[in-house]
């Protein structure tokens, strides 16, 4: 039974990041820890008490397809009945159509507990979120008047139609055909992976399409973005006609089996009808602003979903009883989670996830501040930086994520692989997240081409140069603080003489800049994690000194991240020298032998 991770949550949002900077900016000057705490408190007991509960039986049942449209699984559509009326898809939305507009950073440790306790119901929430967030910049009047206050009460769903069969994610060669008619288009072609594409919660679901008018330019320059409704609304803003608009099958997938993957047809008939958003021929440019979103609520999954594979397995190891560990005493046999190496693993899951979280959490919050900051030079640094790791948090914590989830089937031992005990769930469910939004490599490849290289380090020197200041600035007294502290400085060392790698390759040859995008993407994400498990070891070390009560929590804290210094930080030391020198055993490779 998953139990939302309140308390952490809690102290990277007032310790961490604190309230004072977000309070600056105009459009969260109301924030505050109370409203923090009351808003994961509520989101807390729905994550446990309405999710979780078919959890389960949404990974059994599976949403159906049949010629009528998508049935979604038993509970689903009462779950976000619920959802809605609690008031759940308006918190970050913009106030002037009905949302609450909290800040991003809030919003992102809400949607954990969300992704946490049942990914396949959080991802329909997030995809309608995306599109909120893109017809707010781009739309018309007239479009945000009808289409945007039903979609942020969640009356009505959204979706992200991008990639076709014969396209993948290289977006250039999509065909889907936009024929001008009057005041709008109707579009004709069919689209793969549509995430909640079709279902039976909501009446109507607006869909963002990318397509070419005809006559477009050739390539990623003449697509353009177009709103196309299921039902066309009728003047009083109800659902009307249906558009020509249909979901033809579903995938038959590893995991999320509760949300279906859609394969949509448009324009079986005399065309779907669609609305052009912003102005032709630059629709992968707005549809950006929704699939930047989408990248960082995709990264957040996958600690959300290890964390909740992290809490079965220790409730596993707790309570399993097989073999006598060395420090047993007289005791026969003894609880699994007293073996050294089941404790190993418990750590890895935990103290990554805490990382991963606090890098997660800091990035949204840049974000926050890079978009209400009054001075233009801190929301010009804030967004800089919320862009440049925005790849590192979706990279690095979607592909822990699915070492993590492995590692909860290996503490279960043979019972991990069998269905009943729910650990392959968690591992299958979060395995899709690498791919989601764009793969790994793709991740990677933006990092070092667009985020590092374009600005020739600067955003990322800027990093480095503040987690220097704020490790530099840590007292050390005690000893194992001192060794977190000095394991995390030799971390940022070498992120420092890996950016200096990247830059010079990206000077010589992409081809091996793009070798080791990758293992540069982790060595990122690893330091950064250290750094931050670092700042919080301190801030809880401190706190213990001062005679703080919750001594357990503190503690904890304190050696999650004494272990991911230990067995986790070390990890960047084998990372630099593929950095530095591991590119041409790729390059060089004559694909002709693989």
């Amino acid at each position: 039974m998953y139990r939302a991770p309140i308390k952490d949550i809690r102290f990277v949002l007032r310790e961490l990041i604190g309230e004072s900077g977000l309070q600056a900016c105009p459009a969260f000057a109301d924030y505050s820890f109370d409203l923090a705490d009351a808003v994961l408190e509520e989101a807390g007991k729905f994550s446990e008490n309405v999710l979780d509960p078919i959890y389960k039986s949404g990974d059994r049942d599976g949403a159906r397809w049949s010629p009528a449209g998508v049935t979604s699984p038993p509970g689903f559509k009462a779950a976000y009945a619920q959802f809605v009326e609690g008031g759940w898809p308006s918190l970050r939305a913009p106030p002037e159509f009905g949302g609450q507009g909290v800040p991003a950073v809030l919003g992102t440790a809400v949607e954990e507990l969300w992704g946490a306790s049942n990914l396949a119901f959080k991802l329909c929430p997030m995809l309608t979120q995306g599109a909120v967030e893109a017809l707010d910049h781009y739309g018309t009047d007239a479009q945000k008047a009808a289409f945007l206050t039903k979609m942020v009460s969640g009356e009505w769903t959204g979706t992200m139609n991008l990639t076709e069969p014969q396209a993948g994610s290289d977006l250039s060669q999509i065909r889907t055909r936009a024929v001008p008619d009057g005041a709008q288009h109707r579009l004709f072609g069919q689209k793969i992976f549509i995430t909640w594409g079709d279902h039976d919660c909501t009446p109507n679901i607006i869909h963002l399409v990318l397509a070419r008018i005809e006559g477009a330019p050739a390539g990623v320059r003449g697509i353009s973005l177009f709103i196309v409704p299921k039902f066309l609304v009728a003047d009083d803003g109800s659902p009307g006609e249906r558009n020509d608009v249909h979901c033809i099958s579903i995938e038959h997938k590893l995991g999320i089996h509760g949300s279906p993957t859609c394969v949509m047809s448009y324009g079986q008939g005399e065309g779907a009808i669609g609305y052009l958003v912003g102005e032709a021929n630059r629709g992968l440019e707005y549809m950006f602003v929704m699939m930047n979103a989408a990248r960082l609520s995709v990264g957040l999954e996958g600690y959300a979903v290890a964390e909740r594979s992290f809490q079965q397995a220790a409730e596993w190891a707790r309570t399993r009883v097989q073999g006598k560990p060395p420090v047993a005493g007289s005791s026969p046999q003894s609880p699994i989670i007293h073996h050294p190496d089941v404790k190993r693993m418990l750590l890895t899951m935990k103290s990554q996830i805490e990382a991963m979280r606090a890098l997660g959490l800091y990035t949204a919050y840049q974000l926050d501040l890079g978009r209400g900051h009054p001075d233009p030079a801190a929301r010009a640094a804030a967004q800089a930086r919320g862009d440049l790791l925005i790849p590192i948090v979706k990279g690095w914590s979607t592909e822990t994520g699915i070492e993590l989830t492995s590692l909860g089937v290996q503490v279960h031992g043979g019972m991990g692989f069998v269905e009943e005990t729910g650990a392959a769930q968690a591992y299958r469910d979060v395995r899709i997240t690498t791919i989601y939004e764009g793969t790994t490599g793709i991740q990677s490849n933006d990092l070092v081409g667009r985020k590092v290289g374009r600005d020739r380090g600067a955003a990322i020197g800027a990093l480095i140069a503040d987690m220097q200041r704020e490790l530099d600035a840590i007292a050390t007294d005690d000893p194992q603080l001192a060794g977190t502290k000095a394991a995390a400085l030799r971390g940022v060392a070498a992120l420092h003489e890996a950016v200096g790698h990247v830059l010079e390759a990206g000077a010589k040859s992409p081809d091996s800049l793009y070798a080791v995008s990758v293992p540069f993407l982790k060595l990122c994400g690893i330091v950064a994690g250290g750094w931050l498990m670092t700042r919080s070891a301190a801030i809880a070390a401190a706190q213990l000194g001062a005679g703080a009560t919750d001594r357990d929590f503190l503690l904890g804290k304190c050696a999650t991240a004494r272990f991911y210094a230990a067995q986790v930080l070390p990890q960047v030391q084998a990372l630099l020298p593929i950095v530095a020198q591991g590119a041409a055993s790729v390059v060089e490779t004559d694909a002709a032998l693989l």
